[in-house]
């Protein structure tokens, strides 16, 4: 189930230059190398393997953890993977200035927490700070700044209710029983 409030350390995905990477794709996320993992507890391992500057992300990266993100993440191919990867690490919820159409969808049938908040990866929002997400609201803080960082939109009631039972499958069964 989904909390009214998620708080987690954030890693934000930037380049050398301090500037969010946009248009970061499926293939970028999970290269079309490992497509023959099947097991979701081996796909962590490999998340950003193919994103310059962030390749040892998954070592650093600890259940609760958020991610926040440029443009256009998750464009390209439809590819499971590249959300199960971030699953399998214990990423609590991805916040984004946008994403791939076929990605958000990805994302929230596989019942892992995602946002669209414009402006938040231009914020003041540093790599390490802990921030809260208001799931209701669209409220976004950061707990170590003590700032109001850009708002998320509020998911809809459908997404809230696939995202609070665990994924579209398991919503399903719900239903079902």
């Amino acid at each position: 189930m989904m909390e009214k409030v998620i708080k987690g350390r954030v890693f934000v995905i930037r380049d050398q230059n301090g500037e969010p990477i946009n248009d970061i794709d499926t293939d970028m996320i999970f290269h079309n190398k490992y497509l023959a993992i099947t097991e979701l507890s081996q796909m962590g391992q490999y998340a950003f393997s193919n994103l310059t500057g962030w390749e040892d992300f998954p070592k650093k990266a600890r259940p609760g953890d958020i991610l926040i993100v440029g443009e256009n993440f998750g464009a390209g191919s439809s590819r499971q993977q590249a959300v199960d990867c971030f699953i399998a690490l214990g990423i609590a919820a991805i916040v984004g200035e946008s994403f791939g159409a076929i990605y958000f969808r990805n994302a929230v049938n596989a019942g892992l927490p995602i946002f669209v908040a414009p402006g938040i990866a231009r914020s003041e929002v540093q790599t390490g700070d802990i921030i809260s997400i208001n799931t209701e609201t669209g409220e976004i803080f950061d707990e170590t700044k003590g700032i109001k960082l850009p708002s998320a939109r509020p998911l809809t009631t459908v997404q809230r209710q696939i995202i609070e039972a665990g994924g579209l499958l398991e919503l399903a069964r719900k239903i079902r029983e």
